[in-house]
């Protein structure tokens, strides 16, 4: 499993953390959940259909997206307790 939490605007919540299980599915619950391990940080900026995201693991890296959305979030990946 990875847990994400994430602070920003575009987001259902300003303060979030989404998990996401092995067999594809994901959840999210309002506020932060507390890692067992922490991965890395993330910026991401999405506008329209493409995705900037800068990651302390992955580096500078573009994505397109199905739909459209404006989002800027600052995040923490890891694997939850």
């Amino acid at each position: 499993m990875k847990q994400y939490v994430e602070i920003g605007i575009g987001n259902t919540w300003w303060v979030r953390t989404e998990v996401e299980h092995p067999d594809g599915t994901e959840n999210e619950v309002r506020g932060i959940r507390p890692f067992s391990r922490v991965y890395g940080i993330y910026f991401r900026c999405w506008m329209g259909k493409t995705v900037w995201i800068l990651s302390s693991n992955e580096g500078l890296k573009m994505m397109n997206k199905n739909r459209r959305a404006f989002k800027l979030v600052f995040g923490i990946s890891g694997i939850p307790r």
